[in-house]
């Protein structure tokens, strides 16, 4: 199948200007421009291989990866060294569990202001004074 890059953004789920993005970056390749020996050239056609990439990009996006990060996935896949794949989402879900654990601390802070808040309705605000503090 042949895509425009809008249908192909329609098919990924995101706006063109995210997979010029990506082409810019390196994750995604840049067609050729079939046709049209006018001015400004033919369109540019991606194909199912294109559709699956972007989704890849996308749902690691999703997993919490960076763009780096995706970047070195997409060559691994290639490779298949699963050993650093591992490591590389190990390392994500390490960072995930950080990112959580702090979450949790910065959830139990507020719920414990929005409680002092309710408290009394003298003085200022527990939650806006925490915020100039």
């Amino acid at each position: 199948m042949s895509f425009t890059i809008g249908k192909l953004a329609a098919a990924g789920g995101v706006g063109v200007e995210t997979i010029r993005y990506y082409q810019r970056r390196g994750l995604m390749g840049t067609p050729v421009r079939s046709g049209g020996d006018g001015w400004g050239g033919g369109v540019r056609r991606y194909d199912d291989d294109d559709v699956r990439r972007l989704k890849f990009i996308r749902a690691a996006q999703v997993s919490g990866f960076t763009l780096d990060e995706i970047s070195e996935l997409l060559a691994l896949e290639a490779s298949e060294d699963r050993v650093r794949v591992r490591t590389l989402a190990r390392q994500r879900i390490e960072a995930l569990d950080e990112k959580i654990a702090q979450m949790t601390e910065t959830r139990a802070a507020l719920a414990r202001l929005a409680d002092q808040c309710a408290a009394s309705d003298k003085g200022p605000c527990p939650i806006l004074a925490s915020f100039e503090a």
